[in-house]
């Protein structure tokens, strides 16, 4: 059976744009006047502007002394047809000192039909006449995908995964408990979701998937989700050579080893003046930048040094056969001087697409930074490396990274990291040659290490680029300000207008979305502390669940006074034929219980060495090496808090199997689990249409 989705019957509603195609041909007797040309034979060129777009003004090449030039040259603009659009052509002589004006017309766009197409002759000084080829149409082909449902690729991707699943949960459960396991309609959607918490939550995470990798759990995901920290680890999962042909163990290792150095090493001349080489090409591209790039560099030289250069998508060819669980990362549109609480938005990024369910509006991967207007794209970027992501979506503790640095005080108050970058210019920026040669290989050998560390600590002559960088990490705006510290894009719903009706999702009324407007997008991902009150993120996320009309557990706040301190705790539905749909929740937590007294699940510790490796504590220690602040852990460290959530996910491995036997069941006892109906969804978009078009009162 194919996949359903009923989300693929609500249409969000979108205003098509206009392209508006100009095609510079020609000019002829170019002048300058006669006094003029006498002196110097033109170098015309021309330009166009239309200020009610984007990317409003392009040019074409000039020509040395030609009078008679021929350009031939196209150029589109994408325009909002409710806006007074206008046309200013300029005619340009090119001059060594300061470019000279011939001559200005105007053209109303408006006074062109759609589907049109023709030549427009426009005269200068009476003499010089130009011919220009003008066309407009409808863009009807944006480079958003405006839906409420999965993408094609995405649903692709669940009925083959689909598949593999429903072999694997045999394989798993057995020939007894996979006995209603007939249909892969009866195969229920497991997703793993890792929390945020920096370095802390990225190790744990990783002895959470190898656990999940050993049992056999990771088998039967659809998905695999995370915002900060997790982020981080799946980032560095996805992305290895050998995932998934092999499982974390040995990529665990590896991300021991990277994490043990300490992150002075990182802040070595040759690696500064690389950081600010990439900086200063994307401003000047037209990009904006904040200290997030930095802190994606910084992130990235630490996890994945030796593969910089991966992006989102060519994550894709890890699931291009559903051989494993389709990555979800996550990250909050905010607002500078609001708080997340009154106003935040959830983006969301797999190799597939970005974008906010939210609003119905998604994009590839490749096009997330580009310039858009009303649906399409104004001006195409390179597509942004893994790394710049992963400062997305752990941006909240780029403030943190000062504590390691040891940055204190306040210099170039006021300043944001654009403001800076522009006194860079392009002589600032040497290419390397010999001797600034830099040693690619992160893992300094032997004496090599200690070198590195005391040239960092040493050097009196440091570089202006280290000077520099040194400053822009002490500027409060940028660590104390979300305006300086989150990620920024450039916005691409400018110019949309999707204040028609429809639903967040089935099983919501419908509501009034405003228009997106701003320039940029800020991408921050809220910082979480980690309390006690361990079920407080779950109690939240009940209440959004609530507020949304989405189906969630009833999430009990005294769990923890009545049940105490458990190593995971287990929300369903009291009952599943009233609570349709709703999903089952294995919340797992952050404690050192059984860990203390088996070092496998059942295999107790004898020796006093086993005793004292397990007898640590994560949080009641504010030098502890797993606190939030700390980007630097040991090994010992490290493998602690690794072997801590890989024993906690085995010893409960059964807790996951019996969730998974009661959601085939389930799903057996309800083949038809869409609870609304299409002709109810139509009737409501109907209503509401017609609702809003009358006038009020």
């Amino acid at each position: 059976m194919s996949f359903i989705d009923p989300y693929q019957h609500i249409i969000v509603e979108h205003q098509y744009s206009h392209k508006f195609t100009v095609t510079v041909l020609q000019a002829t007797k170019v002048t300058k006047g006669a006094i003029g040309d006498m002196l110097d034979t033109p170098d015309p060129y021309v330009e166009l502007f239309i200020s009610s777009t984007p990317d409003s003004r392009k040019r074409t090449r000039h020509f040395n002394n030609d009078v008679n030039p021929v350009w031939n040259e196209t150029f589109e603009f994408i325009l909002d047809p409710n806006q007074d659009n206008i046309l200013e052509i300029t005619l340009m002589d090119a001059n060594y000192v300061m470019d000279e004006t011939l001559g200005t017309a105007t053209f109303p766009i408006s006074s062109m039909k759609v589907g049109e197409k023709k030549q427009v002759p426009f005269v200068f000084n009476q003499v010089t006449e130009m011919i220009l080829e003008m066309s407009l149409e409808v863009c009807s082909c944006p480079d958003l995908r405006f839906s409420m449902a999965l993408c094609d690729q995405e649903k692709i991707f669940r009925q083959q995964r689909k598949e593999n699943i429903k072999e694997n949960m045999k394989k798993l459960l057995g020939p007894k408990n996979s006995a209603g396991l007939c249909s892969t309609r009866d195969v229920p959607v497991v997703a793993i979701l890792g929390s945020g918490g920096g370095f802390r939550a990225m190790v744990g995470f990783s002895g959470v998937m190898k656990a999940l990798y050993e049992s056999g759990i990771l088998d039967c995901a659809t998905y695999i989700a995370g915002l900060s920290g997790s982020t981080w680890y799946m980032s560095t999962l996805y992305s290895h050579p050998d995932f998934p042909e092999k499982g974390p163990d040995e990529i665990n290792e590896e991300l021991m080893k990277n994490v043990s150095y300490n992150p002075l090493l990182l802040l070595t001349p040759q690696k500064i003046k690389r950081y600010v080489e990439s900086l200063w090409k994307k401003k000047s591209s037209g990009q904006p930048v904040t200290f997030t790039d930095i802190f994606g560099m910084l992130i990235g030289e630490t996890l994945i040094h030796n593969r910089m250069n991966t992006t989102l998508s060519s994550l894709k060819e890890k699931v291009n056969a559903a051989q494993c669980p389709l990555p979800l990362f996550t990250c909050l549109h905010v607002k500078p001087d609001v708080s997340e609480l009154m106003f935040a938005d959830w983006v969301e990024f797999s190799p597939y697409e970005i974008g906010m369910a939210k609003y119905g509006t998604f994009m590839a991967p490749d096009l997330f930074g580009s310039k858009f207007f009303m649906g399409t794209v104004v001006k195409k970027y390179e597509e942004n490396p893994l790394h710049f992501l992963m400062g997305v979506w752990g941006s909240a503790f780029s403030i943190l990274f000062n504590r390691v640095l040891g940055v204190s005080g306040s210099q170039n108050k006021g300043c944001t990291m654009e403001e800076e970058l522009e006194n860079i210019t392009a002589k600032h920026i040497v290419s390397h040659d010999s001797s600034d040669s830099d040693d690619e290989s992160h893992e300094p050998k032997g004496t090599e290490n200690e070198e590195a560390e005391r040239e960092y600590q040493n050097d009196n002559q440091a570089s202006w680029v280290q000077r520099m960088l040194m400053a822009l990490v002490s500027d409060s705006t940028l660590f104390n300000t979300r305006e300086g510290r989150a990620g920024k894009v450039h916005n691409f719903m400018l110019g949309l207008n999707l204040n028609t009706s429809y639903p967040l999702s089935p099983l919501q009324d419908f509501t009034t979305q405003e228009s997106v407007d701003e320039d940029e997008l800020d991408a921050a991902v809220a910082e979480r502390r980690i309390t006690n009150s361990f079920h407080k993120e779950l109690l939240l996320a009940e209440k959004w669940a609530k507020m949304n009309k989405l189906p969630f557990p009833k999430i009990d706040p005294h769990v923890f006074d009545r049940e105490g301190l458990k190593e995971c705790y287990v929300f369903k539905p009291k009952n599943p034929d009233m609570e349709k749909d709703c999903p089952t929740i294995i919340h797992f937590v952050l404690a050192n219980i059984n860990f203390r007294k088996f070092k496998a699940p059942g295999v107790p510790r004898e020796t006093k060495e086993e005793k004292e490796i397990a007898d640590f504590d994560i949080f009641d220690d504010p030098d502890s090496p797993f606190s939030t602040f700390n980007f630097q852990y040991p090994n010992q460290a490290f493998k602690r808090l690794h072997d801590l959530m890989h024993f906690n996910t085995l010893n409960n491995i059964d807790v996951i199997q019996n969730a998974i036997i009661e959601s085939i069941e389930y799903r057996r006892q309800n083949p038809s689990r869409c609870s609304v109906s299409l002709s109810n969804i139509e009737a409501r978009r109907f209503f509401n249409k017609e609702f809003l078009s009358k006038p009020t009162a």
